[in-house]
């Protein structure tokens, strides 16, 4: 049987060098860190949830998206006005929405087979709030990677509940003079 710690040993990122190397790429990382690590998680959980070519879509759509935005912001005092360079920018802004939706359906499935892995191997629920998941997607799925052994330790401690009885708990009620004396 596997450990609970083999997947984020495995991917060895800390959630806030994630976010600081994502921030200082311009989000390059987390499409490298996709590439690189799914495969990972795929082969730990045994869920293959997406392909290679899917996060390179991601990656197509991103880079396209940031080239066009840049193509598109031309000043319109230096140059004119050139009704190309609206199109070319709303290109660009709808590649980035397509972009940032697939990130989404990725966590999503990421999620799933997140789930399915703890749930099966080590007989507890991993629960992912959704709102964080469609906010911050790769991040969350890397903070609850790393959070998974704390989850099942209090998933255990909820479960196995009290070994032993406190000893107050097992004391025999004392019953009080003014209980016991009739008026």
């Amino acid at each position: 049987m596997s450990a609970i710690t083999d997947l984020s040993t495995r991917l060895n990122t800390k959630t806030l060098n994630f976010v600081l190397l994502s921030f200082i790429t311009f989000g390059i990382y987390p499409l490298m860190w996709l590439y690189r690590k799914q495969g990972i998680i795929s082969e730990v959980t045994r869920v293959p949830f997406t392909s290679d070519l899917y996060v390179l879509w991601i990656a197509i759509c991103y880079g396209i998206s940031r080239q066009l935005s840049v193509m598109g912001t031309a000043d319109p005092e230096l140059y004119g006005y050139d009704p190309t360079a609206d199109a070319i920018a709303m290109l660009g802004g709808v590649l980035s929405i397509a972009s940032a939706v697939m990130y989404i359906i990725w966590a999503f499935k990421a999620r799933t087979a997140l789930q399915s892995y703890v749930l099966n191997t080590f007989k507890f629920e991993l629960k992912m709030n959704i709102f964080y998941l469609i906010i911050f997607n790769v991040f969350y799925i890397t903070y609850c990677i790393n959070a998974m052994p704390e989850a099942f330790a209090k998933h255990k401690i909820i479960q196995g509940g009290l070994t032993a009885a406190p000893a107050e708990a097992t004391l025999p009620a004392r019953n009080s003079q003014a209980d016991t004396d009739p008026k």
